[in-house]
């Protein structure tokens, strides 16, 4: 490493780490002045115009959610009171490749739905695992660059990704499910969502609880075979969007079932799983999912740019009674989200129809800017606190406008969180593949790495591959040694948890 130069900010100042944020604490709030973590990240969401980077191709509809079950003891908000009904939209996407990219390319599938209540938007921006390659956004533009094309050829490369996952461990339980069936589904109308990070609910006494949200396809859950993935992949690159589109165009509307898992706030400090690890699941006989109600799609856009491509989600966007936690990915995406949109869209890119509240009013003192499109009346001052009362402009109140919090104290380091009994990057995606995927299943698997591995061409990372399949289940890595008919040799050392 002594011959390596020292990574800088862009002004060429060095910078201690590229894996772990600033933070409060090993495991507390992510702080605001960490410049380098921001400049990487604003950085990152300037880099193509005006597509998404990433999840750039997808598509998308509208709906109504439902409630049908009662969870007000863990959640005041308006959206998920017993017979509550909003409006909805939701987002499928791929990950890595561009707007013209195949849709039934092997990937996680974005899944970003958006909630119009009366309290305004909440946005649960997630994918179709529990789960994501990394713990720590610091390290989020690197694992997309990794995913995307050569400086020189212009063309993507195994070898890249490859050499980021196995020399990120933390990314093993996500690289399972990519790698299994969930890499190429039927169709969006055929997988699960999943909120994937930890949220907080609230309650109307103030109690606290940490949930993840499910969605449950009520379609089922199908695979595509690979075969049949890359012949659709020449014959219709727009296949899952088709797919949608004609569904909902027939009347076959898609639904969902709404669950969530719900732990209670103190038992987060003694769980056995770090809860706040995006790359970590939570047991289900420990919290089993809970229901809350129902959504379905029922009506296409009447403009797919206006309405599906301009829809702006953001983790940041939460309501009364719901909010974020300390997953240090979260955390960061707050910031970044919106940030990206700003950029990609353009400062008032909520003041569009797609992003406004639907079912709530807006009422602040932010105005002006590029395309500004709504504006207060002459009576209201621009600034607060001010001397006019009611005609001069709204007043903030804590009893509406409750936030979830939690406790932190510490030091400003840059670290890992604290390692709890079982946190390790290995154990969730063995146990995945050994007692989650069946025997046809983990035949599949088997073979999808083969053919991955066919791809490779550096011998440090082709070692490297064994060893990190090796780490996540010893007779797979012998599997996939002798299926690719390579010899023995020795992997370069990994730091777990870097």
């Amino acid at each position: 490493m002594a011959d390596k130069p020292a990574t800088t900010t862009q002004t060429g100042t060095p910078v201690a780490s590229d894996a772990h944020s600033l933070t409060v604490g090993a495991d507390g709030v992510t702080a605001l002045h960490d410049r380098y973590l921001v400049e990487k990240l604003a950085s990152f969401n300037r880099e193509r115009v005006p597509e998404r980077n990433p999840h750039a191709k997808g598509g998308g509809a509208f709906g109504e959610f439902e409630v049908t079950e009662d969870v007000s003891q863990y959640t005041r908000a308006a959206v998920f009171q017993p017979g509550a009904k909003a409006e909805t939209l939701l987002r499928f996407s791929s990950v890595a490749g561009e707007q013209g990219s195949p849709d039934t390319w092997r990937d996680v599938r974005g899944f970003s739905l958006r909630f119009y209540t009366s309290e305004g938007n909440l946005d649960i921006v997630g994918n179709n695992t529990p789960t994501f390659f990394l713990r720590d956004a610091i390290k989020f533009p690197d694992f997309i660059h990794s995913q995307k094309r050569l400086g020189d050829s212009g063309l993507r490369n195994a070898d890249m990704q490859w050499d980021f996952w196995t020399l990120s461990p933390e990314s093993a339980h996500q690289v399972t499910y990519v790698m299994g069936d969930r890499g190429l589904s039927q169709s969006w109308r055929h997988l699960n969502g999943y909120g994937s990070h930890t949220y907080q609910w609230v309650n109307a006494e103030g109690e606290r609880f940490w949930v993840k949200y499910h969605f449950l396809s009520q379609q089922g859950v199908e695979r595509m075979s690979a075969g049949e993935a890359e012949r659709i992949a020449g014959e219709d690159s727009d296949y899952y969007r088709r797919d949608l589109f004609d569904a909902i165009d027939r009347g076959d509307f898609p639904k969902w079932d709404v669950y969530v898992q719900v732990m209670p706030y103190e038992e987060a400090k003694t769980y056995r799983f770090n809860p706040f690890d995006l790359t970590k699941t939570w047991s289900k006989k420990d919290y089993p999912r809970i229901k809350v109600g129902t959504f379905t799609l029922n009506r296409n856009p009447e403009n797919f740019f206006a309405q599906i491509e301009q829809a702006a989600f953001s983790p940041g966007n939460q309501v009364p009674g719901t909010g974020i936690s300390p997953d240090k990915m979260l955390m960061a995406r707050v910031f970044s989200y919106a940030d990206a949109q700003r950029y990609r869209i353009g400062a008032n890119f909520n003041q569009l129809p797609v992003n406004q509240p639907h079912a709530a009013e807006v009422s602040n003192y932010m105005h002006e800017g590029q395309m500004q499109y709504h504006f207060n009346g002459p009576a209201h001052r621009v600034y607060t606190p001010n001397s006019y009362g009611a005609a001069g402009g709204p007043e903030a109140d804590p009893a509406r406008g409750v936030e979830a919090s939690w406790e932190s104290d510490g030091d400003l380091v840059r670290s890992a969180a604290t390692l709890r009994p079982e946190d390790d990057d290995f154990g969730q995606p063995g146990t995945l593949y050994r007692e989650v995927f069946d025997d046809e299943q983990r035949e599949r698997f088997v073979q999808t790495l083969v053919g991955q591995y066919n791809a490779l061409t550096v011998p440090a990372i082709q070692e490297r591959f064994f060893w990190y399949w090796g780490q996540v289940d010893e007779q797979l890595g012998q599997q996939l040694r002798a299926l690719a008919g390579a010899p023995v040799g020795e992997p370069e050392p990994v730091g777990v948890g870097d």
